[in-house]
């Protein structure tokens, strides 16, 4: 039977305009009554609403504090900066992340190393030992899209190193790692509540960890240098102002009473979608690990091998998107291509520098969808798999397409 034609050829898509994924964020009258409530209460600055998220937060992860900020990346900076990481000093990150968890370092005076990331798209624990010199202070792995790093291996390297690890989780909220919660792992944890993320109040962001030293040091850092115990206008460090807001807190407190149920959707809907789209040829989705006792899906990765597929990533994302499927190419260079990284301070620092994983991700094989489609019903998760079965059927015509545009 002749495959059908791909709705970028004329076809007719499989998720036409009277079909819509699931929206995000997802909202009701908890939200609802929450900003009111603290409307009302006149009390908008730093107070109960705060102090409640960053227990119910820290209960959610498995840490014993929370310290609550305006965004992931002002958490990134804070740890960064409670760390004392000082001009010279470097930090090992990956170079397939989103840009903030190499600029926390920057702008804190530190020096970020980059170390390619593996198969999983997570940061390699085979290169680290070869990256560490005597002014490596600290190790940021990222669990990408949710899926934790190999954290066994990453921990014992930096304690030989006498290395911190900061994992940036700002995509792993709820996920865990032999049972423990992602940010609990190593010395603390940064977390995200920027619109995109599983979990948001437009903007916020958060840093757990078990160390009552180190979240002090950071509580301090983001109420403008204050001790636990100074005068209102004593100020023990150099601080800045990252407080969240009473109203930012209310609507996270609601967010919160229903990720549970949301990650646990995900996680089942993501690991089903993986399972078929491996039997792919061409198509290799991100890979679990065992000793991930929850998944985390921020987002849904999938990577094509364009020779085996049967056409390029650029031709799979178009015919994905005109059969309804919003899939994009993810990021457009590693951090060390960024501008950022090849000017000022920085400029022919990382002009030797070669990823070669992260390159390919970039420039020829990474995909991901967001987390929302994980939260389909049945029929949603068949229409994916569906879509990339007809992608995969037309993959000569896909392929020529992609031959005449040379």
């Amino acid at each position: 039977m002749a495959a059908s034609r791909l709705a970028l050829h004329g076809g007719a898509p499989v998720r036409g305009p009277d079909k819509s994924w699931p929206a995000w964020p997802v909202f009701d009258d908890a939200e609802r009554r929450a900003l009111n409530e603290t409307l009302e209460s006149c009390a908008w600055w730093y107070g109960e609403r705060v102090a409640a998220f960053e227990g119910a937060f820290a209960a959610f992860q498995g840490a014993a504090h929370c310290v609550s900020c305006t965004s992931g990346t002002t958490a990134g900076e804070i740890a960064i900066q409670a760390m004392d990481i000082a001009p010279g000093d470097e930090v090992i990150v990956p170079p397939y992340t989103f840009i903030a968890t190499a600029t926390c370092v920057a702008r804190m005076g530190g020096t970020p190393v980059f170390v390619d990331v593996d198969d999983a798209w997570n940061l390699n624990a085979d290169l680290i030992d070869a990256a560490i010199t005597p002014r490596t202070r600290a190790i940021m792995p990222v669990h990408f899209s949710g899926r934790v790093c190999d954290m066994d291996r990453i921990n014992a390297i930096a304690a030989r190193h006498g290395a911190a690890v900061i994992e940036d989780a700002c995509h792993a909220w709820g996920a865990t790692y032999q049972g423990k919660g992602a940010g609990t792992l190593g010395k603390a944890g940064i977390f995200s509540f920027q619109m995109s993320k599983n979990i948001t109040a437009g903007e916020g962001g958060a840093i757990v960890t078990d160390d009552p030293d180190f979240a002090e040091v950071c509580r301090s850092i983001t109420h403008c240098g204050r001790g636990s115990d100074s005068a209102w206008y004593g100020h023990v460090r150099v601080g800045t102002n990252a407080r969240l807001t009473e109203f930012q807190a209310a609507v996270l407190n609601a967010q919160l009473g229903r990720l549970e149920e949301q990650t646990i959707r995900r996680e089942r809907n993501g690991e089903r979608l993986a399972a078929v789209l491996a039997q792919v040829e061409g198509l290799t989705p991100q890979p679990g690990d065992p000793r991930i006792t929850r998944r985390a899906y921020h987002l849904f990765c999938l990577r094509i091998d364009p020779e085996r597929f049967g056409c390029s990533r650029d031709a799979f994302v178009r015919a994905a998107e005109a059969e309804g499927l919003p899939i994009g190419a993810g990021y457009g260079m590693p951090i060390y291509h960024q501008q950022a990284f090849r000017s000022g301070r920085f400029a022919g620092r990382y002009d030797a520098v070669s990823c070669p994983v992260a390159e390919d991700l970039c420039y020829r094989s990474g995909m991901w969808f967001s987390h929302q489609l994980l939260l389909g019903d049945e029929a949603d998760i068949a229409d994916i798999i569906e879509i990339v079965h007809k992608i995969k059927a037309n993959a000569a015509a896909l392929r020529a397409m992609d031959a005449d545009e040379e």
